[in-house]
C-alpha cells in the first residue's frame, strides 16, 4: 500500500531496513545511544562499529528527538537515532512523545537535504508500545508533516518515505493506516 502527499510518495514494505537502498534508515534508539538490542544492534552489526562510535560522541539524547550518523557498511548513507518513548500506560504522554519522535527523524532528513527515509515501528519493539496504538501515530504524524510542509508551500527534498515493518502484524497495521490515509484523501 502506498499514498501520495504533494511529492513525496509514502509506503509500507515488509523486509530487512538494514538492507534497504536509501538515503537514510531510522534506529529506534534509546536516550543514551547505546546500541546492544533490537534493531539498533542489528543495524551496528551490519553497519559496523562507526555508527555506535559516532553515536558515543553525540551522547544522550533527550526522547522525542533525532540525531544522525554516518551509515558505515549499510547501503543508507546515513542512520537516523530517533528516541521513542518507552510504553507505561499510554497515559503518560507516550503518544505525543512517539510523534515527537517521527517529525525530529523527518525534519533531520528534511534538513539534510535527503531525497529517501526509512522508518521502523519506533518504539513497538524493546520499548514495549502496542503495534496498533504506534503504527496509528507513525503513519498520521509522517502524513501530517508532509501536509503541513505542502499547505505552507514549503519544499522538502524527502521523494520517499518507506515504513519498513519485519512482521506480517506490523506490515498490515502500517499498510491499514496508510490504506485509510490514502482513502481520506480522496
Amino acid at each position: 500500500m502506498n499514498t501520495k502527499i504533494a511529492n513525496t510518495e509514502i509506503e509500507a514494505i515488509k523486509g530487512d531496513i538494514t538492507l534497504l537502498d536509501v538515503e537514510a534508515i531510522v534506529n529506534p534508539a534509546n536516550t543514551f545511544l547505546m546500541h546492544t538490542g533490537g534493531l539498533a544492534a542489528a543495524i551496528v552489526k551490519r553497519g559496523g562499529m562507526i555508527i555506535q562510535q559516532e553515536s558515543k560522541k553525540i551522547g544522550n539524547v533527550p526522547v522525542g528527538s533525532a540525531v544522525v550518523t554516518k551509515g558505515g557498511n549499510l547501503k543508507a548513507e546515513h542512520v537516523i537515532h530517533a528516541v521513542g518513548p518507552r510504553y507505561k500506560d499510554g497515559k503518560s504522554g507516550e503518544p505525543e512523545k512517539l510523534a515527537s519522535a517521527v517529525n525530529a527523524a523527518l525534519n533531520v532528513a528534511d534538513k539534510k537535504k535527503l531525497k529517501s527515509i526509512a522508518i521502523p515501528a519506533i518504539s513497538s519493539g524493546i520499548f514495549g508500545y502496542p503495534i496498533a496504538d504506534s503504527s496509528k501515530i507513525i503513519v498520521d504524524t509522517t502524513k501530517e508533516f508532509f501536509e503541513a510542509k505542502k499547505k505552507e508551500k514549503q519544499e522538502t527534498t524527502i521523494e520517499k518515505v518507506v515504513f519498513c515493518l519485519l512482521d506480517d502484524e506490523a506490515f498490515s497495521l502500517f499498510s491499514e493506516q496508510l490504506e485509510g490515509t490514502a482513502k481520506k484523501k480522496k
